[in-house]
């Protein structure tokens, strides 16, 4: 099954678009997984130790989880092991998988990259799909597709990001087109080609909630893109931000949140889960995201 309807059933199976990202920050951990040292290789055990528990936390709750690969790579090579643990984990549990890697570059480099990463068959840590940048041109993007073609993989291009910065290039206009809706056309064009039954392609875009009109208005450019859409919760996105991502059916679009439920237990209307309840933190910040979406968006027609 190609991953466009992998995503789809994955959304349609538990009812709701919610991605949850797993980007395990030392000083945030809770204080029982800090206790055994701050060693690469500690720090990594933790991160894996968390990680998992996140995922026992919301396995039955969402369809597809996303590991920031930074906060692992920091830690050497017990950090990429522990990833490779993490990312097994949560396909073991039935999840979709993307890595935040934000991959780049041409030709038999970024094959390599694609090759470690995308699919059944990776050399490296085997994933559902990976995050792409494209801003060394189409001819960047053309290993990751056709490796992602060959795999049944899927892969999600930087179109308009979440960050406040991210204007300074992508907000460019060159012959009447602003920088992201030129990455939009692009992402659209390699998509149509490659439709699943669920309607959308496997190859997908990046576009923040902090964003909403430019959500809109690229939801209409890419309209068989899968949307993956950061920045709900900490950053600002709210459910009414990202409600043009979705269809009528409530697919098309998964919204990511790291920090407002992986450190839920840190927020104020949590804190009674502090300690070693802080799991029970991460299922109810999770349960009240897919309630905010269900109630402000088309998720509720899934």
């Amino acid at each position: 099954m190609v991953f466009a309807d992998r995503l789809a059933q994955a959304v349609q199976r538990v009812g709701n678009p919610v991605m949850v990202g797993l980007d395990p920050r030392w000083e945030n951990l809770p204080d029982s997984l800090r206790r055994d040292g701050d060693s690469p290789a500690e720090k990594a055990q933790a991160f894996q130790i968390f990680s998992c528990e996140v995922i026992d936390a919301v396995k039955d709750l969402v369809g597809i989880v996303k590991p920031q690969m930074a906060f692992f790579e920091q830690l050497g090579p017990s950090g990429f092991a522990a990833l490779a643990e993490v990312t097994a984990y949560a396909r073991r549990q039935g999840l979709l998988v993307v890595l935040d890697g934000k991959r780049n570059d041409i030709g038999s480099t970024g094959a390599a990259y694609a090759d470690a990463y995308l699919g059944e068959q990776a050399s490296g840590i085997p994933a559902d799909a990976l995050t792409v940048s494209p801003y060394l041109g189409d001819d960047s993007l053309t290993p990751f597709i056709e490796v992602a073609d060959q795999r049944d993989a899927g892969v999600f291009v930087l179109v308009k990001t979440s960050n406040p910065g991210g204007k300074l290039l992508q907000d460019l206009v060159s012959d009447s087109l602003t920088i992201y809706q030129r990455m939009a056309d692009l992402v659209n064009a390699a998509s149509a080609v490659r439709i699943g039954e669920c309607g959308y392609g496997s190859v997908g875009a990046v576009v923040g909630a902090t964003y909403p009109q430019q959500l809109a208005e690229l939801r209409q450019r890419m309209p068989q893109s899968w949307l993956l859409v950061p920045g709900f919760g900490a950053q600002g996105g709210t459910a009414d931000s990202v409600a043009a991502a979705f269809d009528a059916k409530g697919l098309g679009a998964v919204v990511n949140n790291s920090r407002g439920i992986i450190f839920a237990y840190q927020r104020s209307e949590y804190a009674h889960f502090a300690g070693s309840k802080w799991q029970n933190a991460v299922e109810a910040a999770t349960k009240q995201m897919i309630e905010q979406l269900r109630t402000e968006t088309s998720v509720s027609q899934l």
